[in-house]
């Protein structure tokens, strides 16, 4: 299963330290898997950090011989870039159960609506944001994009976490919690933008909700500004058949259609669920390069539909993986949701070779990062970029034996194998503790809110 790739020889030159400089932090783990190259696993490789970048990936012979601040061992792990959660709604996990077993419309419409209505304020998000970011590094993710309302209390958490994040701005044609209108959400988004366009972790882009939530004057303010900025768009798109219909019946045009005609897609873009993907629609996505994030579990629970994979992995479309919020999933376990991708893309496909193990962590990974438009900084383990990593403990009785370390991970793991992880170098989880928030803290905070919430406490 430990692949040999013909660039292997070629990376180990370069990446060969000045020594003089001491690494602070050399790991030593049994397999490494870079994500690209494509399909490599290295074998008794270690990986060097310095001020929080990858300065050395190499053979473990020669990574002994360098000096480092703390060198850890870590038998039975395989250390992998770390995940990338590319659609949420972070804050909505205090919503976690409140309305099951519904199809998206009831949901929305009946249940969560008039609960953010009641409910969403600054303390929620704020709350809500710190639950979800808990439970996202300790299931292996080193950055989420999140769609939410008050996102700048967003940012604050994230900041504070030490994780990384795409915020969307959540913009719509009616008033939402922290904004009355279209307009003012997006005054505070290029507010926002400009406050932390140079923050090396926070990524600012524009969240225009749903074809059927925002007109075409507002579409093409926020492409006028997004070009401006150079800054991206991250919308639900084709969520449900109905949606398409009724956009057909309405327009006379299916919504990914109009958003090509309104010259929303491109690059920049991330269309977020298409589970409705015609003929059409898959030219405009290869010929636009818009990315497409794919939310499995929630699709499923909703039964909004199915995202065809394969389909778009073949025509060349970059595919991410999201949770979407706990709210509809009901959890943020990315490695659960890419193990759901690959079973559900085989399916879809009817090809068992749909979807392999190494592309569906490949999703997970460099894709997501492709998709927020930063891979050049992370997705992947290579030298230069930021050290965000996770490392999985394969030791347990349920992974044995390990002949495909990644198979293993995929088919075979749980999020409860996540032993560490680092952001740009900076440990977050340090033997499946977290090192900055605190655990029974958040616990009894979200045990609160529900409390509130479910009417047992009247405030």
């Amino acid at each position: 299963g430990i692949l040999r790739h013909p660039l292997q020889k070629h990376w180990n030159r370069p990446s060969m330290p000045n020594t003089a400089a001491a690494l602070d932090l050399l790991l030593l783990p049994t397999w490494l898997v870079p994500v690209e190259p494509a399909g490599v696993v290295l074998k008794d490789h270690a990986l060097g950090i310095r001020d929080g970048r990858i300065v050395f990936i190499g053979p473990r012979s020669a990574a002994l011989k360098l000096n480092a601040s703390e060198v850890r061992e870590l038998p039975d792990i395989l250390l992998s870039p770390g995940l990338i959660n590319a659609h949420g709604h972070a804050a909505m996990t205090l919503f976690r159960g409140l309305a099951d077993d519904l199809p998206l419309m009831t949901w929305l419409e009946n249940h969560i609506w008039p609960a953010e209505a009641k409910w969403v304020d600054e303390d929620f998000v704020r709350d809500g944001t710190d639950l979800a970011i808990a439970e996202q590094i300790k299931g292996g993710i080193t950055c989420f994009s999140d769609m939410y309302f008050f996102p700048k209390v967003a940012t604050e958490r994230v900041h504070k976490s030490g994780i990384r994040a795409q915020i969307a701005i959540p913009i719509l044609d009616f008033p939402i919690p922290g904004a009355s209108t279209a307009d003012e959400a997006i005054r505070q988004g290029i507010e926002l933008f400009g406050d932390l366009k140079h923050h090396d972790r926070i990524k600012v882009t524009f969240g225009p909700h749903a074809p059927y939530t925002v007109g075409d004057e507002n579409l093409e303010k926020i492409r006028v500004i997004a070009e401006e900025l150079d800054a991206s768009i991250h919308m639900h798109v084709h969520e449900t058949a109905f949606e398409v219909q009724q956009s057909i019946e309405q327009r006379g045009e299916r919504p990914l259609a109009r958003l090509a005609r309104l010259g929303l897609l491109g690059p920049r873009f991330q269309a977020v669920h298409m589970t409705q993907i015609s003929e059409e629609d898959l030219a405009l996505l290869v010929e636009s390069n818009t990315s497409v994030i794919h939310c499995p579990e929630s699709n499923l629970k909703l039964a909004s539909g199915f995202c065809p994979v394969e389909r778009l992995w073949q025509a060349g479309v970059n595919v991410a993986v999201g949770t979407d919020g706990s709210a509809s999933n009901n959890d943020l376990d990315l490695l659960g949701e890419t193990r759901t991708a690959a079973l559900l893309a085989k399916a879809v496909a009817g090809s068992a070779t749909a979807l392999d193990a190494h592309r569906a962590l490949r999703m997970a990974t460099l894709n997501g990062a492709r998709a927020l438009g930063i891979e050049a900084e992370v997705g992947s383990l290579e030298l230069g970029k930021a050290a965000d990593m996770v490392a999985f403990d394969l030791s347990g009785l349920a992974q044995q034996p390990v002949y495909d370390p990644v198979s293993q991970l995929i088919y075979a793991t749980g999020r409860d194998s996540v032993k560490h992880l680092w952001v740009a170098g900076q440990q977050l989880l340090d033997d499946r503790r977290l090192t900055r928030l605190d655990e029974q803290q958040l616990i009894a905070i979200a045990k609160a809110w529900g409390q509130r919430i479910s009417g047992r406490y009247e405030s």
